[in-house]
């Protein structure tokens, strides 16, 4: 499959798991999903195979890889290339103090060298496209000549694609949350990499938050990510579509979306599979509506209530 990254949904711990994709894919059919961090010491050490598990609505799907290791790395590519996954995503943007102890995330922009090896070593092992998401730079290495030196190493791995994070990351004093939202956003920077890096594919990341400025972004890069705008608004991706890759635009209504959704995780639930996670998926549904609290209320008694069945009509009649 060739992707078309124009639009993309970011990968989000404990937010982009299997059922939301699975939510996201009845709104749009084109963005490309990404899975959450899966570090490679779960995969290979942990018995934690599951982790890679998608439903097959989900494609144009990819898989984020959270390591450090080329043999390690080689050898989770290959599992994901076997489950079928159209993608495969190296992080190099987390700066979590957890991922920094297992020598990954953020702190690799520090050794491009070794994000090439890896990089290069996950390209001979399996034929699907490897990509890499980073960001602007790391502490006080986060000049435009680094950002530059880091692409153009890592770039003759082979690699073709990069998704940057319009932010450098701070590996102390500040968490996970705040790193999304303390360091302040440059984007120009991410559009001198493009212009210095026209054969790359480059994908633009970080404070995005509507269709309108990730259409404008697109005027200077090749594609472009949201996260948590998409996460707790998630019928603006119904726009998508028509929007960014010029389909004929479909109507779906909520009502008909969280419809098949619930029956989604009516099955689910009888395969085993916890309602409470998946339901929470939909909070944001009736995001800017006067009722949107009310809604947000109902879902919680639903998530605590025995049977999703009996209460189904109820959550239908609310939107």
């Amino acid at each position: 499959m060739s992707l078309n990254r124009k639009f993309c949904v970011a990968p989000m711990m404990r937010y982009t798991d299997m059922h939301e994709r699975f939510f996201l894919r009845l709104i749009t059919k084109k963005a490309v999903l990404y899975t959450e961090m899966i570090a490679t010491g779960a995969l290979i050490h942990g018995n934690c195979d599951y982790q890679l598990d998608f439903n097959k609505e989900e494609h144009p799907v990819a898989v984020q890889f959270g390591g450090s290791s080329p043999l390690e790395l080689s050898k989770c590519a290959i599992m994901a290339e076997k489950k079928g996954y159209d993608e495969i995503n190296l992080n190099i943007g987390c700066p979590s103090e957890r991922v920094q102890k297992g020598n990954f995330g953020v702190c690799l922009m520090l050794e491009p060298e070794l994000v090439a090896e890896c990089v290069r070593q996950m390209r001979r092992s399996v034929d699907i496209p490897i990509t890499v998401k980073c960001r602007t730079g790391v502490d006080d290495n986060d000049d435009y000549l680094f950002l530059k030196s880091f692409i153009d190493i890592v770039k003759d791995s082979g690699i073709k694609t990069f998704i940057i994070h319009a932010r450098k990351g701070i590996l102390k004093g500040l968490s996970p949350r705040q790193n999304r939202n303390i360091p302040p956003l440059n984007y120009e920077k991410v559009y001198s990499i493009k212009n210095d890096f026209p054969n790359l594919e480059i994908v633009i990341n970080g404070g995005i938050k509507s269709i309108n400025e990730a259409k404008n972004h697109l005027n200077y890069v090749d594609g472009v990510m949201l996260g948590r705008a998409a996460y707790d608004n998630p019928f603006m991706l119904s726009e998508i579509d028509s929007e960014i890759y010029s389909n004929a635009k479909t109507d779906i209504s909520k009502k008909d979306l969280l419809s098949e959704y619930l029956d989604y995780v009516h099955l689910m639930t009888e395969k085993g599979y916890d309602p409470k996670i998946m339901l929470k998926h939909v909070f944001g549904l009736k995001k800017g509506e006067k009722d949107a609290k009310r809604f947000r209320v109902k879902v919680t008694e639903v998530m605590r209530s025995p049977s999703l069945v009996e209460n189904k009509d109820e959550l239908l009649s609310m939107v």
